[in-house]
């Protein structure tokens, strides 16, 4: 009796559902071997869509094939359960024309072997090219599906730590939804990084300690952190193919906070080393750098009252030179006073704040009104394009181009319009605010515990370093603008610069601050 093997597969569900199920084909292809008077002597059944994983499949029917001598008969239902690419087809010819391969393709009532006439063979290599094009309509769809849903702000991947995939009961379309078990905890995380004052490794610690953990129950690792921190999604942004769109789900954080993370990640001077963790809770643990070494000035306790700060000496790199942690707080204490504001002169810098806003609220309203107008443009030049391309006045290609940069354009405008309303309704209290902590911030600076006055430091200060006992800064915007503000007579060019050039590090400075409101209180 002749042996045959037997080959069943499916790519989709659709599939499944319209009688082309693997049982399905099984037991068809079972009963024509009986029929026929085959013996089967291998089953290969797989529900794989075409790729990697199901070229090993098929090898493994190929490899089966070419350990017998002589050669089974390979059985399947039609031409595309078997092959959609041309690499696939070639070494089934090759075995046909070698080995003696025969192929029955049971629903086509077609025989391929060795001796296949020239019509055989053109109905063949026909129907391989026949599926191959299937699988080409098939990508082409997959790949204006997936356009259409980043278009229209849809994310189809794993939802990232502090949100969930979830089906939306209306629609029943899946969505991504809040998880509110996570979703502050990860906002914490970009809050206190943007302040400067965390490395990855003690910000890790403290996520550990709130209790954040992922959805499999472990504490967050390094490089999960590191993927957070970097992923726009939690601003509203979707980074996709290395472009980024905007979502239609909530955001966690704004976009300055992500930005500031940003900048605090990568930027030498306001990116954190790791920091031993210790038993005191030094001030100025991690926050100094030695500027001789380069490295984090450590801390540490004499005589369980006096703290120090170990760099290098400037003269002798070698040696190491402790230094007064009062020492270097004193020189911090000057800084704050240098950007303190009178009471007399913050008075009258609120009443232009008041009168200056008013006069860009009118230049703000009317921006968003052009704004608004040019996104209803822009979406008629959409409905103009979609016509032309049904038309066939256009090509694709020109269509794709022309629908890529219109729609680039719809994604920036909807951001400015998103950041003009947010802008309206805070900036004003943001800059207020920040004004306020500068005029007060040596008192506060002195009443604070110590975690409150690592925070002021790390709002106050891009950089700290150590030469000795001498201290080194830079100042965060807009800090940077009010040192010595108080002595100048030239305010109000300052105050309409943090209004206007300034205007989102403002905000978002702000708004970390807000995280802390004990620092105001």
């Amino acid at each position: 009796m002749r042996r045959a093997v037997i080959l069943a597969r499916v790519s989709t569900k659709d599939q499944e559902e319209y009688g082309h199920s693997l049982p399905a084909q099984i037991e068809r292809l079972r009963e024509y071997a009986k029929r026929k008077g085959f013996k089967i002597v291998r089953e290969f059944a797989f529900s794989e869509s075409a790729g990697t994983k199901i070229r090993k499949k098929f090898e493994e029917v190929l490899s089966y094939l070419r350990r017998h001598d002589p050669m089974p008969a390979l059985f399947c239902q039609n031409v595309d359960r078997i092959t959609r690419n041309f690499r696939d087809a070639v070494d089934l010819d090759e075995l046909r024309q070698h080995r003696g391969l025969e192929i029955h393709f049971v629903q086509e009532n077609f025989v391929l072997n060795a001796n296949a006439s020239g019509s055989e063979m053109f109905m063949w290599e026909a129907k391989v090219f026949l599926a191959k094009q299937y699988i080409n309509r098939l990508t082409d769809d997959a790949v204006r599906s997936f356009k259409h849903k980043v278009e229209k702000g849809e994310w189809i991947a794993k939802a990232p730590l502090g949100y969930f995939n979830a089906q939306d009961a209306a629609t029943a379309r899946n969505t991504v939804v809040l998880d509110r078990e996570r979703a502050f905890l990860v906002k914490r995380l970009f809050t206190e990084y943007a302040t400067g004052t965390n490395s990855f490794g003690e910000l890790q610690r403290k996520a550990t300690d709130w209790g954040l953990r992922t959805h499999k129950g472990n504490p967050v690792a390094l490089q999960t952190l590191a993927n957070i921190l970097e992923n726009p999604f939690y601003c509203g942004l979707m980074r996709v193919k290395g472009s980024l769109y905007l979502h239609a789900y909530p955001a966690l954080i704004d976009r300055q906070t992500f930005d500031a993370c940003q900048a605090v990640r990568v930027k030498p001077e306001t990116r954190q080393q790791a920091v031993r963790k210790t038993k005191e809770d030094f001030i100025l643990r991690g926050l100094v750098t030695c500027a001789i070494s380069g490295r984090k000035a450590t801390c540490d306790l004499k005589k369980g009252r006096y703290v120090y700060l170990i760099v290098r000496d400037p003269s002798t790199p070698d040696r190491k030179v402790w230094v007064k942690e009062n020492v270097v707080l004193d020189q911090v204490r000057d800084v704050l006073r240098a950007i303190h504001i009178p009471e007399g002169l913050l008075a009258e810098m609120m009443d232009y704040l008041r009168q200056s806003h008013e006069a860009e609220k009118d230049f703000h309203h009317d921006r968003i009104r052009d704004l608004q107008k040019e996104s209803e443009e822009l979406t008629q030049r959409l409905d103009r394009l979609t016509d032309l391309l049904l038309d066939r006045s256009i090509t694709r290609d020109i269509y794709d181009r022309k629908h890529q940069q219109i729609a680039e354009r719809q994604q920036e405008i909807n951001y400015l319009l998103q950041d003009s309303h947010e802008a309206d309704s805070q900036f004003k209290i943001a800059l207020s605010g920040l004004i306020s902590l500068a005029s007060k911030a040596p008192d506060l600076f002195d009443r604070s515990n110590n975690a409150e006055k690592r925070l002021l430091i790390g709002f106050v200060f891009s950089n700290l370093t150590l030469e000795g006992p001498t201290l080194g800064y830079s100042l965060r915007k807009p800090f940077d603008l009010l040192v010595d503000l108080a002595k100048s007579q030239e305010w109000r060019p300052i105050l309409d610069a943090l209004r206007t050039t300034h205007k989102g590090e403002v905000t978002s400075l702000y708004g970390r601050l807000a995280e802390h409101m004990s620092l105001t209180s």
